[in-house]
């Protein structure tokens, strides 16, 4: 471990335990798994490279949940659009996923990887998306219309408190407050 402290300078080691939910452990213990993702001649620099979405990908957290390719999305910053990520992008990444995150942050972050268009609400195509994430796209596990059509209708009876058919961040918000186990089941444990 001591090698990878000597690689983030002290300051900036700091900088990120204030900006982030994370310990010094954890900051150093990322800095290690992402370093880890890089060719062999970058990881000496890994604080200022980019690892690609195919690596980031590779992650053990990442590989079977059916978000991955919007959780890359949502805390990439790369502005080629390639959602790869900088080493302070997967520190975010693993943040928002940390035991101690609060519940707000939490839910804000899988508002913004449940709107798969962008657009700032959950509308039924969102809805649509997340649900056949959830159940897995296979034919013996998709929903049929009418079963789709059923669900996205609860889901919008239950959350929809405006009546504009969306579910915007403060209404995706209200519902998950009231679930006392969605934070505990929104993480990444490194």
């Amino acid at each position: 471990m001591g090698g990878s402290a000597s690689l983030i300078p002290r300051d900036l080691l700091s900088e990120y335990q204030e900006l982030t939910f994370l310990s010094k452990q954890e900051i150093l213990l990322a800095y290690k798994r992402f370093s880890e993702l890089l060719p062999k001649e970058e990881r000496e620099n890994a604080c200022s490279a980019r690892v690609p979405k195919s690596q980031i990908l590779t992650l053990p957290e990442l590989r079977a949940n059916p978000f991955q390719h919007q959780i890359c999305h949502v805390f990439s910053t790369s502005e080629s659009g390639d959602d790869s990520m900088s080493f302070e992008d997967f520190l975010d990444m693993l943040s928002v996923f940390s035991d101690s995150a609060t519940s707000d942050i939490k839910s804000h972050y899988a508002f913004r990887i449940f709107d798969f268009d962008n657009d700032g609400i959950l509308d039924r195509k969102d809805l649509e998306q997340l649900v056949n994430c959830l159940t897995g796209q296979g034919e013996e596990s998709q929903l049929s219309s009418a079963e789709m059509e059923q669900l996205i209708q609860n889901i919008l009876e239950e959350s929809d408190i405006d009546k504009d058919g969306t579910i915007n961040l403060s209404e995706f918000q209200h519902v998950v407050s009231r679930s006392p186990d969605f934070a505990s089941s929104f993480k990444i444990v490194l």
